[in-house]
């Protein structure tokens, strides 16, 4: 096995260029933290990312920074705290769900597999922060797409092709992304005792009021952290502070309510983006589901009836994360029949056994599989950019 260690755009454009000419694939690695999401490769060479590292633009007052793909998320993020600024979407921290403690998140692995926490339902994904880039294709050639400018107009927005991509289309060597200002405080109100069939209704309440709520989850009895449906508001410290009482005010004859500060706000809001939850139930597999909001605590309840299910909800009840027994299929025909093909079943957590053998990623409808093909072969026709990570075959 070969492994090639670019340190610069040429070199990553003739690593690819070899394997090509041998029609030879690779696995594409940087940081690590994130090999074992999508289905287990076994390919002859790897292709290590990790030079093509280091922030090489900042402009705080242009809310932009670009850096080499495989610089680590703790080096972007601890630069942007130093200036008052952040990541938006939150980028998980899922090492501990994977087993990956010791390695390190990546910038460009985040964007390819457009990861993003609780704040998605007010700040968005992360392809909705992805500006430009620059990187290889399948074919052995550099190009480039988007800019570094938060207002940028340049044909086919293929920032949003990538993002998600799984390192399928494009080995990337530098990325482009906006930042927002940190808020200046965070505070997170509890209503305890609410039960499932109440939860959607009142997390959509809470997010359809005017007091610009940036994180709703409902963690429900029976996980060893059961606080019920937790509110999240940031902003000036004033705001904060109103926003906070007019939640408790208005909400809390849903449950008994209580509120917490900044510190501790951080630390639920981080557990709850990394599917703290469930992470540490050993055994168990681990699903990330996408579901219209107002379905998913019934969809998790009704998977509970068919099987031992630990489940909880983010994203206001659009996002249930389920931990079931890693036996036969892992559980992949009840969740997936629970879903009813009106909404998205990944499997996140699972032996090498169960990813290869069971669709890590929802099925996708024939039309749409094969589109997803012409673009595959369009970036990488021989498919030597981790073929099979997400679809046998692809």
């Amino acid at each position: 096995m070969t492994r090639f260690s670019p340190t610069s755009l040429d070199e990553l454009r003739d690593a690819v260029a070899t394997a090509l000419a041998a029609e030879e694939p690779l696995e594409l690695i940087a940081g690590g933290s994130k090999r074992g999401l999508g289905r287990p490769l076994q390919v002859p060479h790897t292709l290590d990312l990790s030079g093509l590292t280091g922030v090489r633009e900042y402009q705080p007052s242009e809310l932009v920074l670009t850096a080499g793909a495989a610089t680590p998320l703790d080096e972007i993020e601890a630069l942007l705290a130093e200036n008052g600024q952040m990541l938006a979407f939150e980028p998980p921290d899922w090492r501990a769900l994977l087993g990956a403690e010791v390695t390190r998140p990546t910038l460009g692995g985040t964007i390819a597999c457009n990861l993003a926490g609780p704040r998605r339902i007010k700040a968005g994904a992360a392809r909705d922060h992805f500006l430009g880039f620059r990187g290889v294709s399948g074919r052995g050639e550099i190009f480039k797409a988007g800019g570094k400018v938060v207002k940028n107009v340049t044909g086919y927005d293929l920032c949003k092709l990538m993002a998600g991509s799984y390192g399928t289309l494009t080995a990337l060597e530098e990325v482009s992304i906006k930042v927002l200002p940190r808020p200046e405080a965070v505070a997170t109100v509890l209503f305890r005792d609410v039960p499932p069939t109440l939860a959607t209704g009142l997390m959509a309440a809470v997010l359809g009021s005017p007091h610009e709520v940036s994180g709703a989850a409902y963690l429900p009895p029976g996980l060893a952290l059961p606080i019920g449906v937790a509110v999240r508001v940031e902003g000036p410290a004033p705001s904060v502070a109103s926003r906070r009482d007019s939640l408790v005010r208005e909400f809390g004859d849903a449950g008994a309510a209580e509120t917490l500060g900044d510190d501790e706000s951080i630390a639920l809001w981080r557990s709850i983006g990394a599917a703290g939850p469930v992470s540490g139930l050993d055994g168990r597999t681990v699903w990330r589901v996408s579901v219209a909001p107002s379905r998913g605590a019934g969809m998790a309840e009704a998977v509970a009836r068919r099987i031992d299910a630990a489940w909880f909800l983010d994203w206001g009840g659009g996002l249930v994360w389920l931990a079931v027994p890693e036996t036969g299929d892992g559980g992949a025909a009840v969740i997936r029949g629970a879903v009813g093909g009106e909404g998205h079943a990944t499997l996140i957590r699972g032996g090498p056994g169960l990813r290869r053998g069971t669709a890590v990623f929802e099925p996708e409808p024939a039309g749409l599989a094969a589109l997803a093909r012409r673009v595959k072969d369009g970036f990488d026709p021989r498919h030597i950019l981790n073929p099979g990570r997400m679809v046998d075959g692809v």
